[in-house]
């Protein structure tokens, strides 16, 4: 298995480990020689038992206390329900002071969000080897929701409707993702991984230079767009920003298969059921990634229009 680039999966329970014994097993030549024997010694109760066990229903992540996809997929649920709890909380804050004399909304939420999210995300992924807290997973969940609903509604001030586009956009990418996942026909390879791993780097770079030049002024007054390189440069007339953006899409929806592909190995591995909230976790980091670049993405294309 491909790893994934996710920091929340950097946990060795989604890791996929050799095929070497466990302990405390019987070799096979002796597993023979006891199944030999012990097969003429079962009598019609042990019987009865065992066909009592494969006629009851299976048994879930509660009864195994081991991670499942389904436990991942409600845990994921309820972290993106906490997300659009707060999310409507910042979208209220930061239309708040907008007012005929004060037509302009507060960024304050934004920028909490983003913060908060930031120090959680650190904190989540750099202790978890040691101990899953969901306590802390839900706090990212809640500053994440306050960053989504202030830079959403940001955004709507400057291009009504585009948040509705965003939104839509992003469930296409992650369902159709979703579906290509499940059905067998995309899957991670270490190949691809790696210049994904090399594209990423690539962005990070890129957007570190470009904010730097906008804190500097490299941008004046009558540039193109407020993205920096990203709304000014233009390819074929083109903007760079709708390039790289789309680019981006492609990269976001290639982490997705990663953190499939994590969460399904982490189930292989038997871990313990409390990883279902890592798995949460990474899948959350991943689409509120994709569904800032998808807004940013369209915010450069109606702003050039």
């Amino acid at each position: 298995m491909a790893s994934s680039s996710n920091p929340a999966f950097s946990n060795p329970a989604f890791q996929e480990h050799g095929s070497a014994q466990r302990p405390g097993l019987t070799p096979p030549a002796a597993q023979t020689q006891f199944g030999a024997s012990s097969a003429q010694s079962v009598d019609l109760a042990a019987q009865a038992q065992l066909e009592g066990a494969f006629a009851a229903p299976a048994a879930g992540a509660v009864e195994t206390g081991r991670m499942t996809v389904e436990d991942t997929v409600v845990k994921t649920l309820a972290l993106f329900g906490i997300l659009l709890v707060t999310a409507v909380a910042g979208w209220l804050w930061t239309m708040a002071p907008v007012t005929a004399a004060n037509p302009t909304p507060t960024i304050m939420p934004w920028i909490i969000g983003a913060l908060g999210g930031f120090v959680l995300a650190m904190v989540v992924t750099f202790t978890s080897r040691k101990k899953v807290r969901p306590a802390l997973i839900f706090g990212y969940a809640a500053f994440e929701g306050l960053f989504i609903g202030g830079i959403s509604a940001f955004f709507e001030f400057m291009w009504p409707g585009i948040v509705m586009q965003a939104t839509l956009a992003t469930l296409s990418v992650v369902g159709v993702t979703l579906a290509l996942f499940a059905s067998g026909k995309v899957r991670a390879s270490a190949k691809a991984t790696k210049i994904f791993l090399i594209a990423m780097i690539g962005y990070l770079v890129f957007s570190l230079v470009n904010v730097v030049l906008m804190m500097f002024g490299a941008f004046g007054a009558g540039s193109g767009g407020p993205f920096g390189m990203l709304s000014d440069v233009r390819i074929a007339g083109i903007p760079l920003g709708v390039i790289i953006g789309v680019a981006v899409v492609i990269m976001a929806a290639y982490s997705l298969v990663l953190d499939f592909d994590s969460i399904q190995q982490g189930v292989r591995n038997g871990a313990p059921r409390q990883y279902a909230w890592l798995g949460a976790f990474g899948i959350m980091v991943t689409v509120v990634w994709l569904y800032v670049e998808i807004l940013r993405m369209i915010a450069i294309l109606r702003g050039n229009n």
